[in-house]
């Protein structure tokens, strides 16, 4: 008896590349196919799913014909809320072992494993999520072990099925390993690293297989069931560069943009003077922000990049337009760093090339790096070096350790790499863009963003 497994993992919302992916999904499915997602698919970026809480995401694998999604770190983003509304509006089961509240709960609709059947042949599917540390908490989510989650699953399932199957989304750095200490599992299809195997690999007798990232490919996996085990007939992976765009999927993505956009586009107040943004030079937005972060974090410096955000706001602000102007889902983070460590970072920030340097990194929705933007800080430069560094008025003193406000991206030294050299890190479970919906509509912060905290000065 043959099985074919069509699998997608890390699709991010990146829904043109999805559309296109289903248009080979539909080309080689057949009686004996299941077509599964390994996680990241929702990516709360997209304006469709954050105007339809989700609902759109759900739509679009159901129209697919999936037959399970695995939950990633991106499907749980959006709150627990969210994650339970797609979960039990959904007809494709959602499915993860090692997810609870943080108050130890099952989440509602979430399955640890699902049972299908197909020819015959009894297929237990079952997934877990990636522990993200202090960000779970934040957010009300409690991660347990993977591997133990995933033994103890197929473990409460022996004698009911024929082939197991994980979905895992924690990375082929771990499943590869995980494969070699255990026999239980026939097929790991793996996520969360966006590692693109051109053909599916063989470990202890696992097949494994990842299928990159973005939409970009579809991961194709034909096997036998002989004698009690499962043998690899042949694998393949296939790019969605040239294929059509899915008609169906393009008419449900267009109904539920425009219902987004009537539900996000309603204003959420006023702006009394337009907040401009530039990545190069010191802006009023990236200020705000500045200032924001050092006001909900009481400490010395508030400091962010003017890449995480690529636009200004003109008239009034609505969750639209901070979606599309602050589409990076990165917490406000408190920590504590060494003076000679701010020094380097703000001298690199008056390199153009470091400004314009690809923004890329964890949780990363926008183009480029930026300058940084400060508060609580002057600093006095020549356009080229910099020539004084003011925190409160008193000289930096490389050796002083100053607490800091900021986001997760600069925290891990991303773009500036000195910022890494922290200590005694702590989280909001507030996204960056949250900061400026709480602060743009307060006078104060409105006038202290147009006040340079950068001055250019050959009289030093």
């Amino acid at each position: 008896m043959r099985l074919k497994l069509i699998h997608s993992n890390d699709i991010h919302s990146n829904f043109d590349n999805f559309s296109k992916a289903v248009t080979l999904i539909k080309e080689h499915k057949d009686e004996n196919t299941i077509v599964m997602d390994a996680g990241d698919f929702a990516d709360f970026k997209s304006i469709e799913l954050q105007g339809t809480k989700g609902i759109a995401a759900v739509e679009l694998l159901e129209t697919a014909g999936y037959d399970v999604l695995t939950i990633g770190n991106n499907e749980t983003f959006n709150g627990i809320d969210t994650l339970e509304h797609m979960a039990t509006n959904s007809r494709v089961p959602f499915i993860s072992n090692n997810i609870l509240t943080s108050d130890q709960r099952n989440i509602h609709g979430v399955n640890k494993s699902i049972i299908l059947i197909k020819s015959g042949i009894r297929i237990l599917i079952t997934g877990a999520s990636p522990d993200l540390g202090e960000f779970n908490d934040l957010m009300g989510y409690s991660i347990h072990d993977y591997k133990t989650a995933i033994l103890e699953e197929i473990a409460s399932h022996e004698g009911e099925y024929d082939i197991c199957i994980v979905l895992n989304h924690v990375g082929t750095f771990a499943d590869e390993p995980f494969a070699e200490e255990t026999d239980k599992i026939d097929v790991i299809i793996s996520s969360h690293d966006h590692k693109l195997y051109t053909e599916a690999k063989v470990i202890n007798g696992t097949i494994i297989n990842s299928a990159g990232m973005y939409g970009q490919h579809i991961g194709i996996i034909e096997v036998e069931l002989k004698d009690g085990s499962v043998e690899l007939i042949k694998s393949s992976t296939h790019s969605t560069a040239e294929a059509k765009p899915d008609y169906e999927i393009m008419e449900i993505l267009q109904k539920n943009k425009e219902k987004a956009i009537e539900n996000l586009s309603k204003p959420l107040y006023q702006i009394e003077r337009p907040l401009w943004h530039d990545v190069m030079e010191e802006n009023p937005l990236s200020n705000l922000i500045a200032d924001g972060l050092k006001d909900m974090f009481p400490c010395d410096i508030g400091i962010i990049n003017s890449g995480i955000t690529n636009g200004g706001i003109v008239n009034f602000l609505s969750d639209k337009k901070l979606i599309e102007i602050c589409p990076s889902p990165l917490n406000p983070t408190y920590m504590e760093i060494q003076g000679k460590h701010l020094k380097t970072a703000i001298e690199r920030s008056l390199d153009a090339q470091v400004c314009l340097e690809d923004g890329k990194g964890p949780g990363f929705r926008g183009k480029y790096v930026g300058r940084l933007h400060v508060s609580g800080v002057d600093i006095i430069h020549d356009g080229r070096r910099v020539k004084e560094i003011l925190i409160g008025g008193q000289a930096l003193d490389d050796e002083r350790w100053y607490s800091v406000s900021t986001s997760d991206y600069l925290q891990r030294g991303t773009g500036y790499p000195s910022l890494a050299n922290n200590q005694n890190i702590k989280y909001r479970p507030e996204e960056i863009k949250d900061v400026i919906r709480q602060y743009a509509n307060q006078q104060s912060f409105l006038e202290r963003a147009f006040v340079n905290r950068w001055v250019e000065s050959v009289k030093v």
